[in-house]
């Protein structure tokens, strides 16, 4: 893929957001460890909190790594800072304003999976950085960077115990296309788990919702 930018820029890039922004990264630790406490701690808010900590993730993203940020080295950086932004305002809109959004951890492969991809972003994720030779301040962090945020995403919708909007799935699947590519352009293997964690999230969640649909039907005709 022929980029506007060298591995270089790239890693600089992470470096100057990452020390400009400290201790924001452990604030999004905190907010990830508080939205996956709210899953088991049930309160009647927890499920539009958890919502509004998403939103604030792909806002964030957004607004200050995309467009304040990223867009200094590749012009569509601004585009893709939209898309993080109209994402936001979806998890807003159906999580808190419509409040169509449950969290449950129900164990099954659905739970399991996403259970995977949550500590695949929080913990594997920034160790495979390590290991691979950018570590901090160089590495993509939890919660304020597009691809850890997003294998979060992807995560934490596997533990919805309802159906939900298929459209909040558009955004984060077009970002793991395009953002899995820096793992083979840039050598940011860890950002494997973003495509995976996409693929298989979207299939399985829309296998889960097809089949309590079939489910559904079966007993109404019965």
């Amino acid at each position: 893929m022929n980029l506007p930018f060298t591995t270089d820029q790239f890693l600089e890039v992470f470096r100057l957001y990452n020390l400009t922004i400290w201790p924001a990264q452990i604030i999004a630790y905190l907010l990830g460890i508080g939205a996956l406490v709210l899953v088991f701690w049930r309160r009647k808010f927890s499920d539009r909190i958890i919502t509004e900590i998403l939103g604030f993730f792909w806002l964030w993203i957004g607004i200050v790594y995309h467009i304040m940020f990223f867009s200094a080295i590749n012009p569509a950086a601004r585009i893709f800072g939209a898309l993080f932004i109209i994402q936001g305002l979806l998890f807003a809109w159906h999580g808190v304003v419509k409040d169509n959004l449950r969290f449950r951890f129900e164990g099954g492969i659905y739970a399991w999976t996403g259970a995977v991809f949550l500590l695949y972003a929080l913990v594997v994720y920034p160790v495979i950085g390590a290991l691979a030779g950018h570590g901090w301040p160089y590495s993509p962090m939890f919660g304020v960077t597009p691809c850890p945020g997003t294998i979060f995403t992807f995560g934490l919708l596997l533990w919805t115990s309802e159906r939900f909007s298929k459209w909040l799935l558009l955004i984060p699947f077009i970002w793991s296309l395009i953002g899995s590519s820096a793992a083979i352009s840039f050598g940011i293997w860890e950002d494997l788990g973003l495509l995976v964690s996409s693929l298989v999230g979207v299939a399985l969640l829309f296998y889960r919702d097809r089949t309590a649909t079939k489910g559904i039907t079966a007993e109404t005709s019965a």
